[in-house]
Formats: structure tokens, sequence, C-alpha cells
């Protein structure tokens, strides 16, 4: 912004504002009450506002409450806002008034200078730009447009993608046996095809937990304006403001029955950051079963080879780390850390008002966009590439006490327990184990013990 300033005034009085700056009073005074963390609103945020008051010009000229022309001037002046080109001009920080009033003002101000600037001077950014409206009702609808954009545009199909890309790499692996491993230690034998199958429902379950929670996220508390009551608003400028949104994006959105509810409350963002949590969750267990299996490659697992992006040390020459599983866990704590804070935020409705929608709107945001992008580099730059060590597998399989497991049915389990020891303490195989310690023959063994046929049940379970 220029250093050179001009006088602008609101209700308040009179205040300098940087020359070349396209919003107001209001605005500044924001700026100049909460330097508090340099963070401004989101990108996604600032869209959503560009398309709720371009969505709210064009309801009031449908019920011939605006001019075409100011309407006109409106609508092009927030799709401006909506495109990303003057996000510099949005500063208000993130910890602001509960309500983000100085945030819908901010979005109002700017909208009015810039259909000045193109010719329509009368437009007035409370009185035109606001008209319908109240920061109490602008705000909800803005965490729920932009939240339900991005979950649609991004996240949904990012998670499409890894369950995919998992779904494939489990089919060229069908065949790579492993030994399976509850408590960290070893266990009975399963495919690497089946623990990849596992992470892909996973994520499939996550996303429909995703979609099952939209339905009340594209609810809109547009119409509800200063407590609920609708008061200065038309009629049916709920419902219109609702279509014209929806013909703006790639969602569908409805105005929510009670408005009330929809001011008051932020329960549809806490149940969908605690469905991004969850997704969260499975990601660290992806994340962490991927760095045991490619630890090593000498004293750790090294049961795969995840792909080599970078130098791993700056004091240990040739160390590749598992830095995309590394990443991922990280997103996955801070996602699970806003869900936190979007609880707190949520528990903040205080009679007709939620007081902390800024924090709610950039948790919210911040969680949706983090996942989208870690989904995709895990499926990117993790599972796509990572190459299996059949050695390693084959080494620990063949010297698996575990395995005896499959014989409880024929020899017992104390016999079988003996079997194992035998094994583990002598370092022998359970099949050499077994033949000294029980009158099963090698070709029974060998058939009972098969790892391939013990990953889909046995014998028993063919």
């Amino acid at each position: 912004m220029s250093t050179k300033y001009r006088i602008e005034k609101d209700s308040m009085g009179e205040l300098q504002v940087p020359e070349d700056a396209l919003y107001g009073a209001q605005t500044q005074r924001a700026v100049n009450n909460f330097p508090i963390s340099g963070l401004p609103m989101p990108r996604s945020f600032i869209r959503a506002l560009g398309l709720i008051k371009s969505a709210c010009a064009s309801a009031n000229l449908d019920l011939g409450l605006m001019q075409q022309a100011t309407a006109d001037a409106i609508i092009a002046a927030a799709k401006t806002v909506a495109s990303g080109d003057v996000d510099a001009h949005f500063p208000v920080d993130v910890f602001q008034t509960g309500s983000g009033t100085s945030s819908n003002m901010n979005c109002n101000e700017v909208i009015a200078h810039l259909a000045a600037s193109a010719g329509a001077s009368d437009v007035h950014p409370n009185d035109h730009v606001n008209m319908g409206q109240s920061s109490n009702d602008v705000i909800p609808t803005a965490i729920h447009v932009s939240a339900s954009i991005e979950i649609a545009e991004q996240l949904l199909p990012a998670l499409d993608h890894l369950a995919s890309t998992l779904r494939s790499k489990a089919g060229e692996l069908e065949g790579a046996v492993k030994t399976g491993r509850t408590h960290l230690m070893d266990a009975m034998p399963v495919t690497l095809a089946q623990e990849l199958n596992a992470w892909a429902t996973q994520i499939e379950n996550g996303k429909a937990r995703v979609l099952a929670a939209m339905p009340r996220l594209v609810e809109l508390a547009q119409g509800g304006t200063a407590v609920g009551t609708g008061i200065n608003a038309h009629p049916d400028f709920a419902v219109k403001v609702a279509e014209h949104l929806s013909s703006l994006s790639s969602v569908a959105f409805v105005t929510k029955p009670d408005k009330f509810e929809a001011l008051s409350s932020q329960d549809a963002a806490v149940e969908m950051s605690g469905q991004l949590k969850t997704i969260a969750v499975s990601m660290t267990k992806m994340a962490n079963d991927l760095r045991w299996m490619n630890s090593g490659p000498l004293a750790g697992l090294g049961e795969i080879a995840l792909p080599a992006l970078q130098p791993g040390s700056s004091i240990m020459p040739g160390k590749v780390n598992p830095v995309i599983p590394e990443a991922t866990a990280m997103v996955a704590a801070q996602v699970i850390g806003n869900d936190a804070t979007i609880t707190i935020g949520g528990q903040a409705g205080n009679f007709q008002l939620n007081v902390m929608l800024p924090v709610i709107a950039y948790n919210l945001l911040q969680s949706i966009s983090l996942l989208a992008n870690s989904v995709r580099l895990m499926a990117d730059s993790a599972i796509k590439g990572f190459s299996v060590n059949d050695d390693a597998l084959n080494n620990a399989l063949s010297r698996n006490p575990i395995l005896v497991t499959a014989l409880n049915s024929v020899i017992g389990y104390e016999k079988g327990a003996a079997v194992a020891k035998k094994a583990y303490a002598e370092g022998i195989t359970v099949v050499e184990s077994a033949l000294a310690l029980t009158d099963l023959s090698e070709e029974e063994l060998l058939k009972l013990l098969d790892p391939a046929l013990l990953t889909k049940g046995g014998i028993q379970g063919l």
C-alpha cells in the first residue's frame, strides 16, 4: 500500500486510509484495532464473500429493490473480488470482531470503491452493497459457502484420487505376502494388497462421512440478517440468494429453514470439522505404516522403499527420509488441532449470535486445504512409486514362529506354543521345529503353513 494517505470518514469520524487502498474507514479501523497475527482471511473466504455480494445484488434486482445500473456495478465489482485480483485490499486480521463485521465491511467498501472507479459513484457500501444483509448472516453464509466449494472442488477429488491410487497399487501387489503385525509384534501373514486396500477403505469411508455432513453445510444463513428475524430483507430474499449462489458455484445451496439456529450456532462447521479430523486420523495411520515399512534400509523393517525425493541429512551423506509421510503426519496434527479450535469456537454461540466466526472460518478452510493438498501428495509422491523388497518380506516370513497358529486345530494351542518357542530360541523355521516336535510330515507342514494360503484364512478358509 502507498505511504500517502487520503481522509475517509464513517459514523465515528475521520481517519487516514492509504491513498491507493480500495477499502474505506471501517476497514482501516479494523486494521488499526487488530494488529494481532498478520493473518488475513483465506482466499477461499474472500472468494465466497464476492460470490455472496453478487448473489445478493442479483436477488435485490430480481425483487425490484435495486436499480439495474446499481446491481450491475455491484455484480461486476463482486466478481472482481471473487476472482482474487484484489486480495491485497483485504488486510483485516483473522482475530477481529467475533461476528466478522470488519471483514463484511471490508468487502462492502472494496466493492463500492470498485463500482465508483467504474463510474457508479452512487453505490454505497451499506445502503447498496449490504442491502438486505447483516454481517451476522453474511459471515455464517461465507463459512458455509467457502467450505462447501473447497470440499467439492478440492477435497473430494483428492480423496477419490488417493483411494483409486491405493486400489491400483494394491492390484499390483496381490502376490506380495508379508508378516502381519499386531502390537508391533509379528503376527499372521497378510498381503501388501490387503494393507493398501484397508487404507483405501478408510479414505472412502472418510469421503462418505464428509458427504453425509454436506446437507447441513449447504444450508445458508443469508436472509436472517441481524438476529434471525429477517429484518430489512425481503421475504423471498433468502431463497433468491441461494439460487444465485448455486448458479455461481459448483454447489447446490439452499436456504436454512431456521435462521435463528443459523446465526446462533456453528454446529454444521463443527460437524464437518469432525469428519475432517477423522480423515486426518486415517492419514496418520497410513503415514506411520509407510514410515515403519520403509524403515532401514538395513536396521529397520526395509519392506518397501519410498521414492527418494531429497537428501535426508545435512551431516549424514546418502541418508534419505520418508518426507511425504512425515509431512502428512504434521498436516494431520494441524487438522486435529484446528478441530479443537473449531469446537471451542462452536461453543461461542451466545444468545442470537456466534462470536468466533472468523477463527472458525480460518481453521475449517485451512483443514480442508491442507488435507486436499497432502492427500494428493501422498498418492503421487509416496504410494504410486514405492518399490517392494521381496527378500526382506520372504526372510521375515520364513522365520516367523507365529505361523504355528495355523496348526492350532491340528496339534492344539499348547503344542503350538512349544513349537513356536523352539523355533524362536534356536533360530530355526516353524517347519523345522514342528518336524522335531510333532508327527506331521514335511509335506503336510508346508501345505498347512503356506503363507499365501494363510492370507486367505488357511486351508479351512479356502
